[in-house]
């Protein structure tokens, strides 16, 4: 019963969450042996006080100061974003993914986590910044580029908006913003994200014809599939998923 209503309520939310990830080797084998760079784990404090907990992929010939920041959906984590981190450090930039800690499951608190990744950004010491996210973390990566004058672009991975905060910074977002777009459904709450970049003065959109929610987290879960992604989508997951790995890696190498 317990399971059922945690269901219901990240489909109400607009989010799934869980912690195991879905098998991945085929789509990363290429990606972990031509890659070289180590991975850091650390920390910093948001303006609340909470811990956010990051992990810095770092390849060793990496720009100075060049810094690609990752942010996750709506009650999910870093994890779900460490494929994509990988593929962007094997071609020698810096990345940092980030656990939220102000997020709770009756309230997003999305403008506090863009703020939180600007934290992240200069705790890194970063001159030169690309702001990334999925769902509701892309979002949070819209404020950051808002607020933070080291955007040098955006781009958002299925973004889902909430309260129109999305739809309110758009029209004053002055970097270029480019939105990849799985099918209309539940997950992405029927495509509002779309509207949103609409609404911004440099947004370029693009679909991912066929795709789920869940096609663009890098592993995603079983959770995330099971309340997601239809038995139709889950054919092709696996090339949609790629087409979008490589197609995300380019939009931020075109960015620099």
């Amino acid at each position: 019963m317990k399971f059922t209503v945690l269901i219901v309520a990240c489909l109400v939310l607009v989010g799934c969450f869980g912690r195991v990830l879905y098998p991945s080797a085929q789509l990363l084998t290429a990606i972990e042996s031509a890659a070289q760079f180590q991975i850091e784990w650390g920390q910093t404090l948001s303006a609340t006080g909470c811990t956010l907990d990051y992990a810095w992929y770092r390849p060793a010939a990496a720009p100075a100061g060049e810094l690609v920041v990752l942010a996750h959906g709506f009650l999910r984590n870093k994890a779900r974003l460490d494929g994509l981190a990988r593929a962007l450090a094997a071609t020698g930039l810096a990345v940092v993914t980030v656990d939220f800690c102000n997020t709770r499951l009756w309230r997003g608190n999305h403008g506090r986590n863009g703020l939180d990744l600007i934290a992240v950004a200069n705790r890194l010491n970063a001159r030169r910044v690309v702001y990334a996210g999925f769902s509701a973390g892309g979002l949070a990566a819209l404020v950051a580029a808002y607020a933070d004058p080291r955007t040098l672009g955006v781009l958002t991975l299925d973004l889902v908006d909430a309260q129109g905060l999305g739809q309110r910074l758009a029209p004053h977002l002055q970097r270029p913003v480019i939105g990849l777009f799985g099918e209309p459904a539940a997950c992405n709450a029927e495509n509002n994200g779309v509207a949103t970049l609409l609404a911004a003065p440099r947004a370029q959109i693009e679909r991912i014809n066929g795709a789920s929610h869940c096609d663009f987290e890098t592993p995603t879960d079983w959770l995330c599939r099971a309340v997601c992604e239809s038995e139709a989508a889950a054919s092709g997951a696996a090339q949609r998923r790629a087409v979008i790995l490589k197609r995300a890696v380019g939009v931020v190498r075109g960015f620099f």
